[in-house]
């Protein structure tokens, strides 16, 4: 299966690096139509609330913006947090961003995780991934005929489920929908979710992020990409535990991360290299599993303009025609061995 490519954006605009907020919204929407027009497959928006660095808070909102300024791309979300909104007001927003990108929608729910989101809206924490299971299935009735109106183009609308770990691809299974995770070490629990579900097991569909970055100048690159991706890791394990009981993690170290040894796979730490190493990274995660994309951080935690669009570049020309390549190899070798 050919794999296609991604950009995920979450607007991180953190202080040591602080740009203008109207300028940094502008900058990536124009990263959108430059992804577009070098053959991504897929823009994905993300959702955090309370972040000190100004982290994406409405996805949806977001991708009606990219739906606007491009004309073929699918816009996906990974995720919208479920059970912070009601199922009619995300089933209407996402029926207008499949309007607005005439059928280019890919809706992603999670549960999240962290508890002054929940606070901020007013929720309880407590079964959270049962009310995530919920609000899917309501969406989903919602987004089917005579649900909300005015409808989405697309009927079904695709729905994926962010779980993660073996329990949750089992759970996205269970609902039929697609799961967002690249894994292909949980491809078995959501194939037999599917099947206990009493889905289709052929209808598995899966895509997800990946923690990675393709430079044509690795070691050049690695002090920047470093001190950047170490603020937006300590930024996660900070606010996971905000609002807990819960020590503050150490601060993370970038090379360990990156480190590349005999008992670490590419789902374990961060796929730093030329674009031949991250598509071997990628070929290695995704093996034997229905993965259809794989999307990469446009930007690490306010990177300079240049270097964004940069990235963005060297993605879609160096790294997708590389996956591509992969899935062709596969398509050939399982005919000639048929």
């Amino acid at each position: 299966m050919a794999i296609d490519i991604g950009l995920y954006f979450d607007l991180r605009n953190p202080e040591p690096w602080r740009q203008d907020p109207a300028r940094l919204h502008a900058f990536t929407l124009e990263m959108c139509e430059e992804a577009e027009h070098l053959g991504a497959g897929s823009l994905w928006f993300t959702e955090h609330h309370l972040f000190d660095d100004g982290y994406c808070s409405q996805p949806l909102t977001f991708a009606a913006a990219a739906a606007a300024r491009t004309s073929r791309v699918r816009l996906g979300t990974a995720i919208v947090i479920a059970p912070l909104h009601h199922p009619a007001q995300i089933a209407e927003q996402a029926a207008l961003v499949d309007l607005i990108s005439n059928g280019r929608l890919e809706l992603g729910l999670g549960a999240g995780y962290r508890a002054p989101e929940y606070e901020l809206y007013d929720v309880s924490l407590e079964q959270r991934y049962a009310q995530t299971d919920d609000r899917a299935r309501e969406i989903r009735r919602l987004l089917g005929t005579g649900g909300v109106t005015p409808s989405p183009v697309q009927n079904p609308l695709p729905v994926w489920m962010g779980y993660q770990g073996p329990q949750g691809a089992r759970r996205a299974g269970l609902l039929g929908s697609g799961l967002l995770s690249a894994n292909a070490a949980l491809y078995e629990p959501y194939r037999q979710g599917l099947v206990d579900g009493g889905h289709d097991p052929a209808s598995a569909r899966m895509a997800g992020g990946i923690q990675g970055w393709v430079s044509e100048d690795p070691e050049r690159d690695w002090p920047l990409v470093s001190r950047h991706l170490a603020h937006q890791l300590d930024s996660y394990r900070r606010h996971m535990v905000e609002g807990t009981d819960a020590p503050v993690p150490k601060p993370v170290d970038p090379e360990q991360v990156r480190a590349r040894d005999s008992t670490r796979g590419p789902i374990d730490r961060f796929s730093y290299g030329t674009a031949e190493a991250v598509a071997s990274d990628v070929a290695q995660l995704t093996a034997g599993a229905p993965v259809e994309t794989v999307f990469f951080w446009a930007s690490l935690a306010g990177m300079p303009e240049d270097v964004v669009a940069r990235n963005v570049q060297t993605i879609c020309t160096k790294l997708l025609p590389l996956l591509r390549e992969l899935g062709e190899t596969e398509v050939g070798a399982t005919t000639s061995s048929g």
